[in-house]
């Protein structure tokens, strides 16, 4: 084989198609655009969707739907998954911020989080709930925190 040889498919390349020789070559007097009308012309340009002046369609529906640019720095956290925070040693394991993240259970983007009360919490952990309210808990995720032997420091 030899680059100087090399050639598509036969079949993967079909020819130019010449419009506008006469009627015998298939493609003769309109060339294929039909009568009259803009895109007859050869400038014949409109914007995508345009609709010929009627009202378009993306304009017809209504609007739909939001999205909270605020809801990607908020997280929820669920009783359960405070066992995940783990401490050095034989600390005690105190819940805050930073210790989720490490931990996996909020993203890294996250500026707050709220501990809800969902599943159930089995050891005492320490929820650091810092005064510019970084880290939150309701008030049935208190009231468990406090009777499975944990504390709140606010």
């Amino acid at each position: 084989m030899r680059l100087n040889t090399l050639k598509p498919a036969s079949g993967s390349k079909r020819p130019r198609l010449r419009v506008g020789r006469g009627a015998s070559a298939g493609q003769g007097k309109t060339c294929g655009r039909g009568v009259k009308g803009q895109r007859a012309r050869k400038g014949g340009y409109h914007k995508v969707g345009f609709e010929g002046g009627q009202m378009p369609i993306q304009r017809r529906l209504p609007k739909v739907g939001f999205r909270s640019h605020m809801a990607s720095t908020r997280a929820e956290v669920r009783l359960s998954e405070l066992a995940k925070v783990t401490a050095d040693g034989d600390a005690p394991v105190v819940v805050d911020l930073e210790s989720l993240k490490k931990a996996g259970v909020i993203p890294m983007e996250a500026e707050r989080a709220k501990v809800v009360l969902s599943g159930e919490i089995k050891k005492a952990v320490t929820l650091k709930a810092e005064k510019d309210g970084h880290v939150a808990a309701t008030k049935g995720a208190r009231a468990a925190i406090l009777a499975a032997g944990g504390k709140i420091e606010d």
